[in-house]
């Protein structure tokens, strides 16, 4: 009996220590880089200047371990030199679908991830993820700032902008 009972408490133990890491979290939110102008065109790549930027984002956002993006070029490329100097897929979401993003991020085992977004998702998302309003969409020249938002707990401790 008391073997059964240590075992059980053991089992819990280690449940609620592993619940409780999956909920501490560092979520860096960044837009993509600059696009090239491309009336007409809905998927277009980064400028030169972006391409700069993406190569920089390296450097701001320490050991990530996990990065997710959009499915287009300008949130994939911006993503790309990160993922590819980590070894780490990019994986894409719905940005019509942030609660399954936040509920994917925050079930993953990674407790550092990347998101890219766009001007009119990563306000959001972060809003979403901080339980609060406090962000609004970026103005479309905006590519500069770095949101990293650290949760523990699930509850959110810390938000730090950075530019990059």
């Amino acid at each position: 009996m008391k073997k059964t009972f240590l075992m059980l408490l053991f089992v819990v133990t280690v449940l609620a220590v592993e619940n409780a890491q999956a909920q501490t979290k560092t979520i860096v939110l960044v837009r993509h880089a600059e696009k090239v102008d491309a009336p007409g065109n809905n998927d277009p790549e980064l400028t030169a200047s972006g391409k700069e930027r993406a190569v920089r984002l390296i450097k701001k956002v320490g050991r990530v371990k996990e990065v997710f993006s959009t499915d287009l070029k300008r949130t994939r490329d911006t993503a790309a030199p990160l993922a590819a100097k980590r070894k780490l897929q990019i994986q894409t979401y719905d940005p019509r679908k942030p609660q399954e993003l936040v509920d994917r991020v925050m079930k993953s085992r990674h407790k550092r991830v990347l998101i890219v977004g766009h001007s009119n998702t990563i306000p959001p998302l972060a809003n979403l993820i901080g339980k609060m309003e406090l962000f609004r969409n970026l103005d479309d020249p905006e590519h500069r700032a770095i949101w990293i938002m650290r949760i523990k707990k699930g509850q959110l401790q810390k938000i730090e902008i950075l530019n990059y």
